[in-house]
């Protein structure tokens, strides 16, 4: 894993702050819909994940763990990670049986392994909610046999390999000797249970590659990053065995106007010269399609930053909703009329602003302004 400082392309010693902007900007270079890469865009997310949670990022500066199975593999000489056995699981069971590996309960009962697939949603569904059907190509129940893994439907007996065990012995030479060693039994493969007439269609596992849809509702405030999980809509267990759940990780996608910052929203607002010298009212369009009227106070500077209140994104939960945040962008001109021309020259005149003589060069102007 690169160094997440470096993913976001900010220094270590970068305020939260730097890091939220850094991330909105990198975002837009490498999401997928921009036409970035899908895996440096998890990297980035991941890296903002990480770098603003206040534990997780002392964490990180202190061991350099970001939280996956690589980084904490390299702390641990022996592999075993926070979670106990983490990656020797599958070796000790592979040699030892489900005694030292933790997983074979799991094998037994021919539960389904979990999924996780991605979902790409807009900042108005995130303002609104959003029911959205995500394509899943998983090992679903055999249409042949209905899941039971027999050509004739009826239901899987103790396997005659293993005895219901699950596993079968065999004698492995090591450098210690021979062992007895078990392995996930080849006929039920590791539940116990197979059919006396496996099903030609799925060779008795009772599943089979399946490509389907499954509609998700999106809750209001879901940020970038959550994973919604849909229980029993994961893969297919073994021989009628109870299907795994499917995780669906949040993805959202960039907007042409407005930028997120948690509940937040931010948009660039473009105002003439005179309307920021004056002072004027306008209606701005919303996320979501309304509009709301904000004040340009007399006066207003160039990137100054207005505030309309609870009109951003709402919160998790039902939480109530952030403030929309408008950054002024004062347009000068590039041409006047006649007319225009001189009633700007009339104002430089009463201001006492010099805007004559435009051909001396610069040098001359900062002699005379330090005389």
């Amino acid at each position: 894993m690169a160094d997440l400082y470096e993913v976001l392309g900010v220094e270590p010693t970068a305020t939260a702050d730097e890091i939220k902007r850094a991330y909105r900007r990198r975002v837009r270079e490498v999401h997928p819909d921009a036409g970035g890469d899908e895996e440096t865009f998890k990297q980035v997310t991941h890296a903002y994940q990480v770098l603003t949670d206040g534990d997780r990022r002392a964490r990180y500066d202190r061991t350099g763990d970001d939280g996956t199975t690589a980084t904490r593999g390299a702390g641990d000489p022996f592999g075993f990670g926070a979670a106990g056995f983490g990656g020797l699981s599958d070796v000790f069971e592979s040699f030892f049986g489900s005694a030292f590996g933790g997983g074979g309960s799991r094998r037994r009962s021919g539960v389904g392994r979990d999924v996780l697939v991605g979902v790409d949603v807009t900042l108005e569904d995130v303002l609104a909610g959003a029911r959205v059907k995500v394509p899943v190509e998983v090992n679903g129940l055999c249409d042949t046999c209905g899941g039971s893994g027999s050509e004739s439907g009826q239901a899987p007996q103790t396997c005659v390999t293993c005895k219901g065990r699950g596993q079968v012995q065999q004698v492995v030479r090591t450098a210690f000797g021979q062992m007895a060693a078990s392995q996930v039994c080849p006929t039920c493969r590791g539940v116990g249970r197979a059919a006396a007439d496996p099903c030609r269609a799925c060779a008795g596992a009772g599943r089979r590659p399946i490509r389907r849809s499954v509609t998700v509702d999106v809750p209001l405030g879901v940020e970038e990053g959550d994973r919604l999980r849909v229980t029993g809509a994961g893969e297919a267990g073994l021989n009628g065995g109870p299907a795994g759940d499917l995780y669906v990780e949040i993805r959202v996608r960039p907007h042409d106007v407005f930028e997120r910052d948690g509940r937040n929203l931010w948009a660039e607002l473009p105002v003439s010269v005179t309307q920021a010298i004056l002072g004027t009212q306008l209606s701005v369009p919303a996320l979501g399609g309304d509009e709301v009227a904000i004040d340009i106070p007399p006066g207003t500077q160039p990137g100054e930053v207005l505030t309309i209140k609870r009109a951003g994104l709402p919160g998790k939960n039902g939480g109530h909703r952030g403030d929309f945040l408008v950054q002024v962008r004062v347009v000068v001109p590039r041409a006047l009329n006649a007319e225009e021309q001189q009633v700007v020259e009339q104002l430089a005149q009463l201001r006492g602003d010099d805007v004559g003589d435009v051909g001396r060069g610069l040098f001359e102007r900062l002699r005379e302004v330090f005389r």
